[in-house]
């Protein structure tokens, strides 16, 4: 049996139970694997049961045991964020004993342990279920780094940014070429999208809001990470 906690905090560490957010129309569990306390998140439609898997990213037998018990044999779609691997240490794995096909973006695609199922590219629809879930394209961190969108059934956005921005800043990049390339990315595909009230989960640590760091844009620009 496989604890989930409520209510949500958004803050899970290594060895934590995972924990659940009900939203309108579908629940996001949250939870963190492996050493270097890598996100992972099932994202589950409430009117069908229909799920998506963000990032098998380590500990794949406890991955398999949130999904046996909360959304059996409904993995529709494992989505890899990007190559780097503390991401996908699990992927081969949780693929093979769920059954479940797997995505990312084909620029990332050669780096991953198995070939995707289906390449995602900017502005491409996941349908899980009723939800309909947005891939978006944000180059830099690596070059095939993808964010996931998904609008609740009020209007409420739900930004899954992997390693592409955390609370803070915005991920690691090795050159000022790939740091302007994230930095116009996020802003002009989420910041000038998506409202103030938007959440961010990210690829390590805690949640946050587009309010929250959307006055620190000029900032993270000038500094340059």
């Amino acid at each position: 049996m496989i604890t989930i906690d409520l209510p949500y905090t958004g803050h899970v560490s290594p060895g934590s139970n995972p924990q659940q957010r009900d939203v309108p129309g579908a629940r996001i569990v949250k939870m963190s694997v492996g050493g270097m306390d890598n996100n992972c998140y099932l994202v589950q439609c409430t009117a069908t049961g229909a799920a998506l898997l963000i990032d098998a990213a380590n500990e794949p037998d406890r991955i398999e045991a949130v999904i046996a018990q909360e959304a059996p044999g409904r993995v529709a779609l494992i989505v890899t964020s990007h190559l780097h691997a503390d991401h996908w240490m699990a992927l081969k794995d949780t693929a093979a004993a769920i059954g479940a096909p797997t995505a990312a973006h084909p620029l990332d695609a050669d780096s991953l342990p198995i070939r995707p199922d289906r390449l995602l590219d900017d502005g491409d629809i996941i349908d899980i279920g009723e939800l309909a879930i947005e891939a978006i394209h944000l180059r830099g961190h690596t070059p095939g780094s993808l964010a996931l969108a998904l609008i609740d059934d009020v209007g409420g956005a739900h930004l899954f940014t992997a390693d592409s921005l955390f609370p803070g800043g915005l991920g690691r990049t090795t050159n000022p070429k790939d740091f302007a390339s994230l930095h116009a990315d996020v802003t002009e595909k989420i910041f000038d999208r998506y409202p103030d009230d938007a959440i961010v989960y990210p690829g390590h640590g805690d949640d946050t809001t587009l309010g929250t760091e959307r006055p620190h844009l000029i900032e993270w620009r000038k500094r340059g990470w």
